[in-house]
């Protein structure tokens, strides 16, 4: 058994530790994703001497929240010197996942008003 595995047995037991568990996994895995994004549009790893200073290097970074099902996540998106790199992982301007979307658009077809939608969103999401 991995240790990934170990560690997604114990928060099956309560769903609140799983929640929180899927939560952090999915923002430490689009926080890799987010750098590996980085690392392809610049051409070198992260620390590399090889193509270091050429003009164009990493410049920090800037966070974005997006809810999801899990919850609120917190993605740190890396930026470039240039301001040439534009990441394809996060919608531009999305704040939610497409899933409330999906569930506004099946709810809708089958019948559901739009105020009673509206009142289910508001008391998931506070707004």
């Amino acid at each position: 058994m991995t240790d990934f595995n170990k560690e997604c047995l114990n928060p099956l037991l309560n769903k609140w530790k799983f929640d929180e568990f899927m939560r952090t996994q999915l923002e430490e895995g689009l926080d890799q994703l987010l750098q590996s994004e980085l690392t392809a549009f610049l051409g070198y790893d992260p620390y590399a001497r090889e193509d270091w200073n050429y003009g164009n290097s990493r410049n920090g970074s800037y966070f974005r929240q997006v809810k999801t099902q899990f919850g609120l996540i917190k993605v740190q998106v890396p930026r470039n010197r240039k301001g040439e790199f534009h990441q394809h992982t996060l919608p531009a301007y999305g704040q939610r996942t497409d899933t409330l979307e999906s569930t506004v658009i099946q709810l809708y077809s089958h019948g559901v008003t739009t105020r009673e939608i509206s009142d289910l969103i508001e008391k998931m999401y506070g707004s």
